[in-house]
């Protein structure tokens, strides 16, 4: 059996049998939700002095992260890689009235983050940009005094769904609230859906009728709030499954009643091999003769989902169009590049055209070269299930340490995926 190690730079997989016997790997809890219950629970203590008692939070490295930049009475606060919480951290930062500097990764800096600033700068947020304009760091002095007609802002429902979640996980605690008109298209409507939903559960009462979403003021109530598993992570042990002979995976934690967007997994691997069961306790994987030829699937909504879909289209053959990509622009990477340059290394047909990718049937071979992961955990653990096929070489694979950080120890257990 290959024995992972994290301390090198190149992961190999080796192929070996492509049956999986009944498999439970362990799921990491939801980073979405976990960021989103940490910047309430924060809020929570400061206007109430009650702390919210919150279980199952992720290990993943961002959520870590943020727990310590939240318990930091330091100046300068460093996100590191971590855009959810580099975003959130900026309005909850705005929010505060005490001098900030907010930096992060090389990386991070060459993320745009300028119609969250303006937001909060109409809002009466002092934010200035220490470099670049329109990109971090930014130094943050808490808000002048606001005005009430100021408290209607207006921002594009197709940039990040983080900008957005990050006004409105401030907007209670703001002297007027908020008021947010959403300027169509907008991307990733779950995201902020669960971002109201969780604020519900803490006590805000909201309204969101067509673009228009109205938060009064208000003070969050501390409650108990039990993070759900990860759909996200749970996509990646869909992919192993779709490309396996036959078997049967439980993946526990996760609900049939989700505030996860990825839930939508469940749906989108029906047409590529894979059965959904909900069970008390979580879902039931199995294998399917449904495996459509052809397929349209649009990710304007769950665009984590996208990289996970296209290799197991690439590798079972299947004539594809995925669309609604054009968040993938901004990730950890230029996701649209890279899963197109990583799959044309291994003979696939894969297509960039405008925002979507476009796969055609191509027969795939073992990768010479290793994949490249782009300093990107989702393009790790993407690519992973291939190793069903034939061997491949993963680079820099502790990158999963962002999300999913046991990741590899869970592939070690299943001895029959590595050889």
């Amino acid at each position: 059996m290959a024995v992972v190690d994290l301390d090198e730079n190149i992961l190999f997989l080796h192929q070996r049998d492509p049956y999986l016997r009944e498999l439970a790997p362990l799921l990491p809890a939801s980073k979405s939700e976990s960021n989103r219950a940490l910047i309430i629970g924060a809020l929570c203590e400061k206007t109430t002095g009650q702390k919210c008692q919150l279980y199952n939070l992720s290990a993943a490295k961002d959520t870590q992260v943020l727990q310590q930049l939240l318990a930091s009475e330091q100046e300068c606060l460093d996100a590191g890689e971590a855009g959810t919480t580099f975003r959130f951290l900026t309005a909850y930062a705005a929010a505060l009235q005490r001098p900030t500097l907010l930096t992060g990764s090389t990386r991070m800096q060459e993320r745009p983050i300028a119609p969250l600033v303006e937001a909060l700068q109409h809002l009466g947020a002092t934010i200035t940009y220490e470099n670049k304009l329109g990109f971090p760091p930014l130094r943050l002095s808490g808000f002048t005094t606001p005005k009430k007609e100021n408290a209607k802002i207006k921002i594009a429902g197709n940039v990040s769904s983080q900008f957005i979640s990050a006004l409105l996980l401030i907007a209670p605690v703001l002297p007027f609230g908020l008021q947010i008109e959403l300027v169509p298209p907008i991307t990733s409507v779950p995201y902020i859906q669960m971002t109201l939903d969780l604020m519900k559960h803490f006590g805000i009462l909201w309204s969101w009728h067509h673009n228009r979403i109205i938060v009064p003021h208000q003070v969050y109530r501390p409650a108990l709030y039990r993070v759900e598993s990860d759909w996200s992570a749970a996509s990646y042990w869909y992919a192993f499954l779709a490309l396996s002979e036959q078997g049967e995976i439980f993946l526990a934690g996760l609900k049939e009643k989700s505030l996860q967007g990825d839930i939508r997994i469940v749906r989108l691997m029906r047409h590529l091999g894979v059965r959904t069961v909900f069970e008390r306790e979580g879902v039931r994987l199995f294998k399917s003769r449904h495996v459509k030829s052809s397929v349209e699937f649009d990710f304007t909504d769950c665009p984590d989902l996208a990289q996970t879909v296209a290799v197991v289209c690439a590798a079972k053959g299947i004539r594809a169009k995925l669309k609604g990509l054009h968040t993938l622009r901004h990730k950890e990477t230029d996701r649209l590049q890279a899963v197109c340059t990583e799959l044309r290394k291994m003979g696939a047909d894969c297509q960039i055209v405008g925002n979507s990718w476009v796969l055609n049937p191509a027969r795939l071979f073992r990768p010479y070269d290793p994949i490249s992961t782009y300093q990107d955990h989702r393009m790790a653990m993407a690519f992973a299930p291939l190793s069903l096929l034939f061997p491949i070489q993963i680079e820099k694979p502790e990158v999963v340490r962002k999300s999913y950080p046991h990741f590899w120890q869970e592939l070690e257990k299943a001895q029959w995926l590595l050889g």
